[in-house]
């Protein structure tokens, strides 16, 4: 159950439209190191999650993920605002216009469709947070990429408060990934309907 507050995290500005931008940033929406990639992969994981911690930690960054969705959303949306056809194909982007209009939709930066290939869930808890530190890695470089493609300082603003997150969402992972390594290592446990001893030193 979520409660809903309608803002946005960070408030979404930019300097002047850029499609041959937006044609970029759309990889955070739809792309296989996305907001929506990320979300959909912590609040699926979270229910194999062992201790209640863990389950908290993928719910809350995944529910935030939704959030940074959003505002990618927001950044594409004024970014192509009142642009026509002409300009998406100025951009090397005429296929978006043609299907899309000036609405959104979950692609990379090449036009590949969002597929559910781009997450994973193995059902074990360190094999699922050790990728999901890997994804926040991949996410934070995207970021990168993407702040050293534009010179709107609006733009870099926004893009630099999504990368800020991407770095705290690892660090909460790596601390999840200990607190559920010590606790399988207390005892021993039935998991999952796997019965498992831990052989780590008291």
């Amino acid at each position: 159950m979520w409660i809903y507050e309608k803002k946005m995290q960070n408030t979404i500005k930019v300097s002047r439209p850029d499609v041959c931008f937006a044609k970029l940033v759309i990889t955070q929406y739809g792309g296989p190191d996305g907001e929506l990639s990320a979300s959909l992969r912590y609040l699926n994981q979270r229910y194999s999650m062992p201790t209640d911690t863990a389950k908290a930690t993928l719910t809350d960054i995944g529910t935030e993920e939704l959030a940074h969705m959003e505002m990618i959303a927001g950044l594409v949306y004024k970014l192509t605002e009142g642009a026509c056809c002409e300009d998406y194909e100025k951009a090397g982007w005429g296929g978006q216009f043609v299907q899309h209009d000036n609405g959104l939709f979950w692609s990379d930066a090449n036009g590949v469709p969002w597929s559910a290939k781009y997450i994973a869930c193995l059902g074990d808890p360190i094999t699922d947070l050790t990728e999901d530190m890997a994804a926040e890695q991949k996410a934070r470089s995207t970021y990168e990429h993407l702040i050293a493609c534009t010179d709107d300082p609006c733009v870099k603003e926004t893009l630099r408060f999504l990368w800020q997150r991407e770095v705290v969402h690892f660090q909460r992972f790596g601390e999840t990934l200990n607190t559920v390594q010590e606790w399988m290592c207390k005892k021993t446990h039935v998991w999952n309907g796997h019965k498992f001893e831990c052989e780590c030193d008291d």
